[in-house]
């Protein structure tokens, strides 16, 4: 029997919840799978594309190409020490069950990554990251299928390439790939990080705090800022935080003193988008059927019926106009199709 499906919607698929179709779409339970349906894959798709939860990308036109959705799971440990735990997971597991599961053992690593959408293969994808935190600090080995090979392929954190929002598998080694299953290690005495945003502020008060308590300040952080996607469509930030020179940066504060910039390295500093969008009177505007949303003005809205073009105009337009603004070109998060 073909895994392949023809013509299909994909607006339950993302969560934009732009009405589109795919070329081709296929759901995969195991690598097996993978290699069957590559020995059917059809000559006439354009391209190819996994997707986990749809929760990082816009499509702006129908999607020429094949869909893949890989529906891996499973959550094993695979090394226990006195100090650490290495958890397998697979490539369909919801991410925030993994945080979920390692903070219910008081094992830390990743409880300032609580409630990100999306699936275990988009967290080596995005290098996920948040509240000072990224993915590939826990990340032990990343196991991918070679659409090439058919074989079965492990990466290191170091072969992975991890960046501010990248990996290989963006970048250079985009589209070689499918993320099958992840590792990642969690401490069993975790340094906790308090100092970004106001976690510690939040926690005042707490003289020992675990795991538990970051993650449950974290969630209710991102739930009074981030609209639920079942009721807005949007993919959470839709643009990344720029890093600019240091010079650039001072300059922009003498202009602004309240701007908020974040230490990369002696020359480096990083500035907030929303910041910067807020300024240029974009927190809550809309435009038609697509707007920013009112609590965090680095989502992008879709309020019913929107197209990605549509969407994607806007987030052109913010682009602009914060270039214009401040002089800083801020690139978009979300995968754009």
């Amino acid at each position: 029997m073909s895994l392949l499906r023809r013509n299909v919607s994909l607006q339950p698929y993302h969560t934009f919840g732009v009405d589109v179709q795919t070329a081709y779409y296929a759901e995969v339970l195991n690598p097996t799978e993978l290699r069957d349906l590559f020995s059917e894959y059809p000559e006439d798709a354009e391209d190819i594309l996994v997707l986990g939860d749809g929760s990082n990308v816009l499509f702006t036109s129908p999607f020429e190409g094949l869909i893949i959705r890989p529906l891996l799971h499973g959550i094993t440990i695979e090394k226990e020490t006195d100090q650490y735990l290495i958890l397998r997971a697979g490539a369909g597991e919801k991410w925030d069950d993994v945080v979920q599961w390692a903070v219910n053992r008081n094992l830390g690593g990743a409880e300032n990554l609580s409630l990100i959408p999306g699936t275990v293969s988009a967290s080596p994808i995005q290098n996920i990251g948040a509240y000072g935190v990224e993915v590939g600090q826990v990340i032990e080995e990343v196991e991918a299928f070679s659409i090439q090979t058919g074989d079965l392929v492990c990466f290191s954190p170091e072969e992975c390439g991890f960046s501010y929002r990248n990996s290989i598998f963006k970048g250079s080694e985009k589209g070689k790939y499918i993320i099958t299953a992840v590792s990642y290690r969690f401490e069993k005495n975790p340094e906790l990080h308090l100092d970004y945003g106001d976690i510690r502020q939040r926690l005042e008060g707490i003289d020992n705090p675990t795991p538990a308590d970051v993650r449950r300040v974290v969630s209710d952080i991102r739930t009074s800022k981030l609209p639920d996607p079942a009721i807005l469509g949007n993919a959470g930030s839709f643009f990344k935080n720029p890093i600019i020179s240091l010079g650039h940066a001072e300059k922009l504060r003498q202009q602004y003193p309240d701007i908020p910039l974040y230490y990369i390295s002696e020359t480096e500093r990083k500035i907030s988008a929303a910041w910067m969008i807020q300024q240029c009177g974009w927190r809550g505007k809309r435009i038609g059927k697509v707007g920013t949303y009112e609590k965090q003005p680095l989502v992008l809205v879709n309020y019913g019926g929107a197209t990605g073009a549509e969407i994607f105009e806007t987030a052109q337009i913010i682009q602009w106009e914060v270039e214009h603004q401040f002089e800083v070109a801020l690139d978009i998060e979300v995968n754009v199709f």
